[in-house]
């Protein structure tokens, strides 16, 4: 009977001598100056294997594009395109100008822009006569048959950069678009827009009215196109329609 209870407690102790055994074989494996490095290494060569499988799977997939004969770039636009998105770029269109009035058949040029590359017979018809002095004419004049008013139209649309009263010119309203060309407009009576004001083309801006500059004249609009605020005037005739 003594045999069997000391036989007993040797079996319930081996466990706790192989345990205790186990631990100080770790502790003296780790006691090791090799063994840290050791781990690392085998770490850095893990995380290096992981890093050549994704990329592996990266070149795969080029190589699917490839075949396909579509780039990623392109296969996003078809995925766009089949969930609906417009991936076309929609180009606008440049605005022109038009005329500024309406009543094209009820009005005539009565002072043409002075073009210093035309005929001397052309450049005298566009000198303005004012204070014993003659001046090139640097816009175009338009006047009713009838010496009458009419709607000063916008000729494109941009904004309103200035308004002004001049003592000479008259009422002057000047337009800035957005393609770098300023439409100035003179000889203006009841204005009817402000500055820093937004307009469209075609929006009316003013009535033709009278100036001190071109009295002899009578009612007309003098009209201007420049080439930025303050810039040399152009011809307008080379933005405005065939008549």
């Amino acid at each position: 009977m003594n045999d069997e209870k000391q036989e007993l407690k040797n079996n319930e102790k081996a466990p706790k001598s192989i345990e205790g055994a186990q631990t100080n074989a770790w502790k003296r494996l780790l006691a090791k100056k090799w063994v840290f490095p050791a781990m690392y290494m085998a770490a850095a060569a893990i995380i290096l294997t992981l890093m050549l499988v994704y990329q592996d799977s990266g070149k795969s997939r080029l190589a699917e594009n490839t075949q396909t004969g579509l780039e990623p770039s392109s296969q996003q636009t078809v995925t766009n395109n089949v969930m609906g998105q417009d991936a076309v770029a929609v180009t606008t269109p440049t605005e022109t100008m038009s005329f500024p009035f309406k009543e094209r058949n009820e009005l005539e040029v009565i002072l043409p822009y002075f073009d210093s590359k035309a005929s001397n017979e052309v450049r005298q018809a566009a000198m303005v006569e004012y204070g014993e002095t003659y001046t090139p004419h640097m816009g175009i004049d338009y006047a009713r048959h009838d010496n009458k008013t009419f709607d000063v139209l916008a000729a494109m649309g941009g904004k309103v950069t200035a308004v002004e009263k001049n003592p000479v010119v008259g009422n002057l309203v000047e337009i800035t678009h957005s393609n770098g060309l300023v439409t100035v407009y003179q000889s203006l009576a009841d204005v009817k827009v402000s500055k820093d004001q937004e307009v469209k083309k075609g929006d009316v801006i003013a009535q033709a009215g009278r100036n001190e500059f071109e009295k002899e004249y009578g009612v007309h609009l003098h009209f201007e196109v420049r080439q930025g605020q303050g810039g040399p005037a152009l011809n307008p005739e080379q933005f405005l329609p065939e008549q």
